[in-house]
């Protein structure tokens, strides 16, 4: 069995939680390298305070995640603790199981989210692949982030991708660990939290082929490769300024660049559609917030307090879990009207 941490799609999971916030920008701008360097918050902060689903006396209170996170930022919240502490269940982020038959697994090649398929299997290079002034801009920035490895002549573009955005995020002083949501999970434990892991399962018996897939799909990881050049050439500043926002608590700035960020989330969207094309599965976003909306209701029924963690950007989504929560009776309160 296969556990893909859907954060919020699956291909969250091979990098700790690699979500993608990029700025879109056209794939015909300038190839020219600029280096800009966001300042990010260090030392103990907060984060932002909790969501507040409440019913018949029943509360769910629910903490908003993101990545990433400013790399030398030490969480630390009262508000967090407290609601935990008096809670009798913690849901966990949610998540999806992939359960193959045996002769599925064996014909299932991960796609790059797992560090399978990393190469182009005729054997392609990127010189061959880009158009010259994209193929030039991606050496310039290959060198200026050190971004090298076994084989990266032949990379997938959606690899180069990939590879050249944890590098400008190390560099930017951010990271996309899920220390956050372990760091709940530890404080549950100290106080004795039944933790509830929040899962979807799906069975595959018939993934589709993989090299299909890379193929069908090689027009969108060359222009996933394009706009993440030229976002990584414009700086890492919006990733900072969420980043900084959620450090902070600042809701208002999260809602501001929240459009934004969703815009330009190539490289999760990209092999999140490769991934669910070969696995021949439909819908699987909307199936895990499924799951969760019955775990939250579950909780909510039979709990006194509960606490769960989802990404910020399905909380603020006007038709995300807890928007769907109010239309079905529940009250829902943002961080700006409560607080435990």
């Amino acid at each position: 069995m296969i556990r893909a941490s859907w954060l919020p799609l699956l291909l969250c999971a091979f990098a700790g939680p690699l979500c993608a916030q990029t700025a879109a920008v056209p794939a015909h701008a300038s190839s020219t390298t600029v280096t800009l360097a966001p300042v990010t918050v260090t030392g103990v902060q907060p984060g932002p305070s909790l969501w507040k689903v409440s019913r018949g006396g029943h509360v769910l209170w629910v903490l908003g995640t993101l990545t990433p996170l400013p790399k030398r930022m030490q969480w630390r919240s009262a508000r967090v603790e407290r609601a935990l502490a008096q809670s009798q269940q913690l849901l966990e982020v949610p998540t999806a199981q992939l359960k193959l038959d045996t002769d599925a697994a064996g014909k299932l090649l991960l796609l790059p989210s797992a560090y399978g398929t990393r190469m182009n299997l005729d054997d392609a290079t990127l010189q061959q692949l880009l158009p010259p002034p994209a193929y030039a801009h991606w050496q310039a920035l290959q060198h200026q982030y050190g971004v090298h490895g076994w084989g990266s002549a032949h990379w997938r573009p959606i690899v180069a991708a990939l590879e050249l955005y944890k590098a400008a995020l190390a560099q930017a002083e951010l990271t996309d660990s899920d220390e956050v949501a372990h760091a709940v999970e530890k404080l549950a434990r100290r106080h004795d939290v039944k933790r509830t892991p929040v899962e979807y399962q799906v069975v595959i018996a018939h993934p589709r082929d993989a090299a299909e897939t890379i193929r069908e799909t090689r027009p969108q990881d060359i222009d996933c490769l394009q706009q993440t050049m030229d976002a990584v050439s414009r700086g890492m500043g919006l990733l900072a300024t969420r980043a900084n926002a959620w450090s902070a608590g600042d809701l208002a700035a999260l809602r501001d660049t929240s459009p934004e960020a969703h815009d330009g989330a190539c490289v999760v969207a990209t092999m999140n559609a490769d991934f669910e094309r070969q696995l021949d599965v439909h819908d699987l976003p909307a199936r895990i917030d499924a799951a969760w909306l019955d775990a939250a209701q579950q909780a909510l029924t039979r709990n006194a307090t509960s606490f769960a963690m989802l990404p910020m950007d399905k909380l603020l989504s006007p038709d995300g879990p807890l928007a769907r929560l109010e239309a079905e009776g529940y009250a829902v309160q943002s961080p700006d009207e409560a607080d435990p």
